[in-house]
């Protein structure tokens, strides 16, 4: 009753000058969700929530040659909110729904790894989470007669680089990031704007 997030967000992508054009022109119709099998919140859109510094700083660290930031109004909709215990519990049954599975059929469940190229501790390949979030969204469309409403969106919040300053509980790349699956959820997009002084 409670998972429908109440309110508005700003989200952050960063992309090349071409698709970003595409996006804001179009509102959006130009979506074309992410699906990679190492994707940290499943199959969709993805964005930094309130962050247009974190976004451009992917996009500096991934070498994304002409990037643009841009901004969406995202309404998150029925939201899989990962700092939600409720959605946890949901995420840990379906990993062990999808373990069962793998098992029977003879497969491997797949993992969550740091890439060989980088000295980072960090896991950011994420097949594991990956798999196990589609999982639970195949299950949801599969028990729609059990009134399982299908996610529109996913949420989670990330700890990754290294700590902040010596002794830190806080990480030089903490952020929340969104995942939308329903692009009716993006009500448009824009160039965000510097603040002016008043």
């Amino acid at each position: 009753m409670y998972g429908r997030s109440p309110g508005l967000v700003f989200g952050f992508h960063a992309t090349k000058a071409e698709t970003a054009k595409a996006l804001v022109e179009t509102s959006g119709s130009a979506f074309k969700p992410s699906a990679n099998n190492y994707d940290w919140l499943g199959h969709g859109m993805y964005f930094w929530e309130n962050s247009p510094h974190r976004a451009e700083r992917f996009a500096r660290d991934r070498r994304i040659p002409n990037a643009v930031v841009i901004g969406a109004v995202l309404d998150l909709g029925h939201c899989l909110d990962l700092t939600d215990s409720e959605s946890l519990s949901y995420l840990s049954t379906a990993y062990h729904a999808l373990k069962a599975t793998l098992e029977a059929a003879g497969e491997p469940l797949p993992n969550n790894t740091s890439p060989k190229f980088c000295c980072s501790h960090d896991l950011l390949i994420r097949e594991l989470d990956c798999a196990v979030i589609n999982f639970l969204h195949a299950q949801r469309r599969r028990d729609m007669k059990k009134k399982q409403q299908a996610y529109d969106s996913v949420r989670g919040v990330f700890w990754e680089g290294e700590d902040l300053y010596p002794g830190a509980g806080f990480k030089e790349k903490n952020h929340i990031q969104l995942c939308i699956r329903n692009p009716n959820c993006i009500k448009g997009f824009f160039y965000p704007r510097q603040q002016v002084p008043w």
